[in-house]
């Protein structure tokens, strides 16, 4: 009896700077590719049909939800994930504003955030607020969530994380130290 193995198809990425490639199967998402192959767990799989946002990532300069997106699409793109923005002015104002619960939307926000204010630097209160809404945070902390993107767009977040929330306490490196998998 023959086993039919999926064929896999070599890729080219430069994700978070570094050249990569990866064997993934034809209809294998990016999203998949990312925590699967390279260990990349800071984009979540959720709702696996581009609802919520939690798997957002940065590619080509651009927000895109990996879940919807195949592998052998991102083909020679530029891929930035929650783990390539450690110290982004996005990620900094999540923690100085505490803009996060249960944390695990909290990297697609982060992704998101950091997608607009590199496209739209000047981007006023109802830009924010559109964009943010492609996210979903089902713990409701959408106030903090949006005024921690606006103040990384008036640079209104501290040098410093609020006491007890520097990174010998687990925050402000990559954020998937969570244990959230």
């Amino acid at each position: 009896m023959q086993m039919n193995v999926p064929k896999l198809y070599p890729i080219e990425l430069q994700v978070n700077g570094e050249q990569r490639t990866v064997r993934v199967r034809a209809a294998e998402t990016l999203l998949n590719a990312l925590r699967d192959h390279l260990g990349l767990t800071g984009c979540k799989p959720g709702c696996e049909n581009g609802d919520c946002g939690a798997c957002t990532i940065i590619m080509g300069g651009l927000p895109f939800k990996s879940c919807i997106m195949l592998a052998v699409e991102a083909e020679g793109q530029q891929i930035t994930t929650i783990e390539g923005l450690s110290g982004s002015p996005v990620q900094q104002a999540f923690v100085h504003k505490q803009a996060f619960q249960c944390g695990y939307c909290t990297p697609g926000f982060i992704m998101n955030g950091q997608g607009l204010l590199d496209a739209h630097p000047e981007a006023d209160e109802e830009t924010i607020r559109l964009w943010l809404e492609s996210n979903i945070c089902r713990c409701t902390s959408y106030e903090e969530i949006h005024e921690a993107v606006r103040a990384a767009f008036t640079s209104e977040n501290a040098e410093k994380p609020p006491t007890g929330m520097g990174k010998e306490d687990g925050f402000g490196g990559d954020s998937s130290h969570s244990g959230i998998r």
